[in-house]
């Protein structure tokens, strides 16, 4: 029983703590951070035995064999998370989420209430039986099509959307990778006597009770605490304020522009301008615009700021057309959809990217007119600004450019798109492989890694999803993050540090009983996971939990379901999980609604499920 700082604990709260300060500051993307983590640990042996034979170590240490610092790639956790990403996509491509909106919005009738109630309670259940993110990506677009329809804030949907994702994940062993990894640190964490992976409805009763609450909450006091950050939509150009900063200019006969192709006039200039479109005659051209030749007549439509506009009229020789530019106008190029809202997704590899580095508008043939990040808007000098995970870009495109935009990983778009290669032929198919791949595990015929490879592997075979889009669906941020911070779980526990930590908690908390501390790893791992990855913050807490709970003779089960619960409701940040990210751009909303309307919800969590755990799962051994 470690009782002072080795210098393998010592090394392994340096890099938890590196790790932590990297998760919080995100100098780079947590996936890397993590495959750091995993480095750093395999190099510990070798570093420890170079620094022994100088003298400078008492003796070397070994934190991880290199077997167990890889095995986070062969986990049965991260495949699992792997091949659910799959099935998830599986069914998403059989456009049934896209039926159910339209289902929806027929009996919700513009009554927000109903609205509301009908997002939560559709969100829920579906989260328990595909992962809970890609649930609120699917859905997205038809919540903010909802509310547009019927002329309701955006912002009041979006956030209860995310939140109930969360209840709904919960709910099964699948509705959640935080899920999957907690049942697997458990299973080789735990005591030998107890050790074993979670079942797949063992979560139920808990998360029933905790999504019956928390809707309660969202359709209450959560409903009068979310504002109203967007105004109900009618033009997407007014919802962004595009007023001051869209115009239409014509092209006299004596400019210098007559003659030039657009990528070397106006694209080029040193004017903070970008050309929308293009109208010659009754013809319309959007993106790609670059070779099209300059004409006296051409009518551009262009974004920029007056004080540039009332200089670039001067210089280039343009008439102004004082009317105002909206989506109505905007949308005449086409009969398709022309303007959209398109959302950075996590693992986008223009993160960290600007629209200029990116090529953006050479790469997607799509213009972007302006940028959400939360509440802040941004149309003027975008091309430079590093693009973050949950951005909203006000696109303009072709309906073909659009269509691409949607089926791009990178992005998810903010509402629905008349989509061509939905295969609505397999939806029951598709829905028929989950419900066979949960069943499966649920009746312990086979392990869930196993249904979950096999419901992918029959959703290829059976037609739902073409081989290609298998590597697509996945979401390798997430692969990536997992499998590098799995080895972390098993340093804390062979370095002693987990015990060192246990017995300090214990230490300092003679006089508080079990439950009492069962609610600190709550409150504790809840306020973790609110400023780190969620599954990050059950690799750091998991083993603590399991030892504190050996010390004290209580139940493991008990103290890893606190942690796994806790890790799932990252209420009171926009950065804590990945679905508040989703709607934190198209929701409008500010870093201070998530405390707002998340920490009343925390708080009313922490008692629900601290009182649950015992009544579900037991204290005592």
């Amino acid at each position: 029983m470690p009782e002072v700082l080795t210098p393998e604990i010592l090394f392994v709260f340096v890099v938890i703590l590196a790790a932590l300060v990297l998760f919080v500051t995100e100098p780079f993307p947590v996936d890397i951070t993590a495959i750091g983590v995993l480095v750093t640990l395999l190099l510990a042996g070798p570093l420890s035995t170079a620094l022994a034979e100088v003298g400078l170590l008492a003796a070397p240490f070994e934190l991880v064999t290199v077997e167990q610092g890889l095995s986070g790639f062969a986990n049965p956790a991260t495949l699992t998370v792997l091949a659910m990403f799959v099935l998830s996509e599986g069914v998403r491509m059989t456009g049934i989420v896209q039926r159910l909106g339209a289902f929806i919005a027929s009996i919700t009738r513009g009554d927000e209430t109903k609205q509301l109630a009908a997002t939560i309670g559709v969100v829920g259940p579906i989260s328990g039986l595909i992962n809970n993110t890609a649930a609120v990506a699917i859905l997205l677009p038809m919540v903010t099509d909802l509310a547009e329809r019927s002329q309701t804030s955006p912002s009041k949907l979006l956030l209860p959307l995310s939140y109930a994702s969360m209840f709904g994940g919960t709910l099964t062993l699948i509705g959640t990778s935080t899920n999957i990894l907690a049942s697997d640190l458990y299973a080789t964490l735990a005591p030998a006597d107890v050790a074993r992976q979670f079942r797949m409805f063992e979560f139920l009763p808990l998360g029933a009770a905790l999504l019956v609450v928390g809707s309660i909450y969202l359709l209450t006091i959560g409903r009068w605490l979310t504002p109203a950050r967007i105004k109900p939509r009618v033009d997407l150009t007014e919802e962004f304020e595009m007023a001051d900063y869209l115009t239409e200019v014509v092209v006299r006969e004596d400019s210098p522009l007559v003659g030039q192709r657009v990528e070397s006039a106006l694209v080029e200039t040193e004017f903070d301008v970008d050309i929308v479109q293009l109208v010659r005659g009754d013809q319309v051209f959007l993106e790609p615009l670059g070779q099209k030749e300059i004409k006296a007549g051409d009518l551009f439509a262009v974004r920029t700021d007056r004080a540039t506009l009332v200089e670039l009229l001067d210089v280039e020789a343009l008439d102004l057309i004082p009317e105002v530019v909206d989506e109505a106008e905007l949308e005449v190029a086409d009969a398709g959809q022309n303007l959209v809202e398109v959302v950075v997704a996590p693992g986008s590899s223009l993160v960290g990217e600007s629209l200029a580095s990116a090529s953006f508008r050479q790469r997607y043939d799509a213009t972007v007119l302006a940028l959400r990040r939360g509440g802040e808007l941004v149309r003027q000098r975008m091309d430079r600004i590093p693009l973050k995970v949950g951005d909203t870009l006000l696109v303009q495109a072709s309906e073909g450019s659009i269509e691409r935009l949607d089926a791009n990983r990178n992005f998810i778009l903010a509402q629905e798109i008349e989509r061509h290669d939905y295969r609505r032929s397999k939806t029951g198919v598709a829905v028929a492989i989950v419900a066979l791949a949960i069943g499966l595990a649920a009746a312990d015929l086979v392990p869930i890694v196993v249904s979950a490879l096999a419901g992918s592997l029959a959703m290829v075979v059976t037609g739902c999803l073409k081989p290609g889009e298998v590597y697509d669906a996945v979401e390798w941020d997430v692969i990536f993050l997992l499998a590098g911070v799995i080895p972390l779980g098993i340093a804390m526990q062979t370095s002693g540090a987990a015990e060192l930590l246990a017995n300090a908690v214990v230490a300092g908390s003679v006089v508080l009983p079990p439950l009492a501390l069962l609610g600190a790893f709550y409150v504790v791992t809840a306020l973790l996971t609110n400023v780190i990855s969620n599954n990050a913050s059950v690799v750091l807490m998991i083993p603590v939990a399991l030892q504190v709970a050996a010390t004290l003779g209580a139940n493991p089960l008990a103290f890893a379901m606190a942690v796994t619960f806790a890790a799932s409701t990252a209420f009171m940040t926009p950065v804590g999980y990945q679905t508040n990210l989703f709607v934190y751009g198209p929701g409008g909303y500010r870093f201070t609604d998530y405390v707002r309307v998340g920490a009343p919800l925390q708080a009313v969590f922490a008692v629900v499920t601290t009182l649950g755990i015992p009544i579900v799962f037991g204290l005592g051994m």
